[in-house]
């Protein structure tokens, strides 16, 4: 037995509350080291009186290249628990693990109240609460400066003709949110319901993630008026709506900025920011957004980005009362985090207390690209965008950096990161304004495309369309990602968008069996590329067929196919060709 891979911590992924009165614990072994595991738990005063202690067998659930994951659900009848493992190994070997480490099995260990781990009371307040509206939506992010131009008559100076050429980092194309209000019809028909908005905050830039002045809309975009009738429109539509908040910095265009550099070290705002030497300065690069030498902290190396002093209570005061105002005053639903990592993990408890406070089921989301235990603990976020879920996705299907066994370990990995309901609240992007777009990434094969997003709207967390993707919209790396929205029909690829529809009806129509559900990875064929995928949740239960691989796939029929690419039926046999896919319902 390899003793050294046997891991649980108490208190965290490894055990927490996951409804009210459930308890989830997890236990990892080395890969195919351990034929058997038993839950012994007693209430931690019956064991302290040598009462007979229960036992529960564990499920072997998901697997790494290196780990296996044990789980096991228990309901505690006096809501407090003391635990161990009972441990076999294919050789037969038994031990028993505890708080204090691992003991040869014995019956007299298992009387020692001392040895076992504790879950000392269920306290309701300390669960992690996710909003449960979350798990039931498909999001559409919207880069506001490029979806439409709804009023003219806020056009920036100089604004170029919509679509007129790819986009350089300093254009103006004019969209706006009377746009997006004009086009609500549009979303509505693709059937997403919620909409994460790019900054709409009034800034220098068309990305609008250099804050000039967080409680005012930017002019181009329109007037609070405009905002509180799109917000209004869209839950008259079943459409959540997500603003994005930039609190890691502002732009040097704002007040506070351009009074340290007038009056410097005496400016009243010279401790919101993190400023070496006066007066602040930095010497410019060829690149126009980056510099060095800087005597200041900023965004990256972006001198137009000083970054804020989130320990300074005045700092904190001002952005709390931000996000305070927009909630109570607009009735926004979420916030989504810009640059989440690199503020204190202090500010953020006290932003979530904030949001908790102005309104009952907010949900909020941090822009974290690694692993994030540190902000999902319950008192910060509730999720962050996933990119290193998905890096694993398209590091197999579309960028062949990864084998299948890989991918599939990675994924289980990045699931046994977390707490069952912080998965199901992660936020899974293919792309999104900081990345290529997803169909540039698979040259432009629409079938590999599609196959990538059939298989990452059924995994759990809810999935994000980058605007423009269910159209057949292309782009590289920022800012050719961030081109004007095509609305001439003839110009957009119907068959894509027909698909999109289908696939997001069907996420809506499953959702908690992809959401809560069970996974199991049935097959994973690397020398032909197949790939079988279940989700189960009580008795409702889908297979997904995935062929990755050259030649076609020939499967029995075996239940009422639901969505399927480059694939064929007949009385007996499903026939699924290369880069295609079937879900079935099972």
């Amino acid at each position: 037995m390899n003793t050294a891979a046997i891991y649980h911590r108490p208190s965290s992924e490894f055990a927490y509350l996951y409804e009210k009165d459930v308890l989830h614990l997890r236990l990892r072994t080395a890969k195919g080291d351990v034929s058997c595991v038993q839950l012994i738990w007693q209430d931690p005063y019956l064991i302290e009186k040598k009462q007979k202690t229960e036992t529960k067998t564990m499920v072997k659930g998901l697997s790494t290249e290196l780990f296996d994951y044990w789980f096991v659900s228990l309901k505690a009848p006096f809501h407090r628990l003391s635990y161990a493992f009972a441990i076999t190994a294919v050789d037969q070997l038994e031990v028993f693990y505890g708080d204090q480490g691992l003991f040869p099995y014995s019956e007299e260990l298992k009387q020692s109240a001392n040895l076992y781990f504790r879950f000392p009371y269920f306290h309701e307040i300390d669960r992690f609460k996710a909003p449960s509206w979350v798990k039931e939506t498909v999001w559409y992010q919207i880069f506001p400066e490029r979806f439409v131009n709804g009023d003219k008559r806020n056009d920036p100076e100089n604004t170029l003709p919509w679509g007129s050429k790819t986009p350089g980092r300093q254009d103006f194309f004019g969209g706006d949110l009377q746009g997006i209000i004009d086009h609500l019809d549009y979303l509505v028909d693709l059937g997403i319901n919620g909409i994460y908005l790019c900054p709409i905050f009034k800034a220098y830039s068309n990305h609008k993630y250099d804050t000039i002045d967080y409680k005012q809309i930017d002019p181009a975009f329109g007037d609070e008026k405009v905002f509180k009738r799109l917000v209004e429109k869209c839950h008259q539509n079943g459409i959540k709506v997500m603003l994005d908040a930039v609190f890691n910095h502002m732009g040097d265009q704002s007040p506070q900025w351009q009074d340290v550099l007038a009056k410097g070290k005496e400016s009243k705002y010279a401790d919101w920011f993190h400023i070496h030497e006066f007066p602040p300065s930095f010497k410019a690069s060829d690149n126009f957004e980056e510099a060095y030498d800087m005597t200041y902290e900023t965004f990256a190396f972006t001198p137009h980005m000083p970054k804020l002093n989130t320990a300074n209570s005045e700092v904190q005061n001002y952005l709390l009362e931000t996000a305070k105002y927009w909630i109570e005053h607009f009735d926004i639903d979420a916030w989504r985090l810009d640059v989440a990592n690199e503020v204190d993990h202090s500010f953020w408890k006290k932003f979530r207390q904030v949001c908790d406070e102005s309104k009952k089921d907010f949900y909020i989301l941090g822009e974290v690209w690694h692993s994030s235990q540190a902000w999902l603990s319950g008192d910060e976020f509730h999720g962050v965008m996933n990119y290193a879920y998905t890096d694993a996705i398209m590091g197999y299907f579309v960028k062949n950096q990864l084998s299948l066994q890989t991918m599939v370990a990675t994924i289980n990995q990045q699931l046994m990161l977390y707490r069952d309901q912080t998965n199901q609240m992660q936020f899974n992007v293919l792309d999104s304004h900081d990345t290529p777009r997803l169909l540039t990434e698979t040259k432009e094969d629409k079938n590999l495309m599609k196959q990538v997003l059939a298989f990452t709207y059924l995994q759990p967390g809810v999935p994000c369309l980058y605007y423009g993707d269910e159209i057949g919209m292309t782009g590289g790396m920022d800012p050719e990602c961030r081109k004007c929205m095509i609305w001439e029909e003839k110009e957009q690829d119907q068959d894509l968008l027909q698909f999109v529809k289908k696939l997001i009806a069907l996420r809506k129509s499953w959702q908690k069996v992809l959401s809560q559900g069970s996974m199991e990875w049935t097959v994973v064929n690397e020398q032909n590329g197949q790939l079988i995928l279940e989700r189960r949740l009580a008795d409702h239960k889908l297979q997904a067929v995935f062929n990755a691989g050259k030649a076609e796939i020939i499967l029995d029929k075996n239940g009422e196919v639901l969505l399927a690419n480059r694939g064929k039926v007949n009385e007996t046999n499903l026939y699924i060709q290369e880069k295609g896919f079937m879900v079935l319902k099972v």
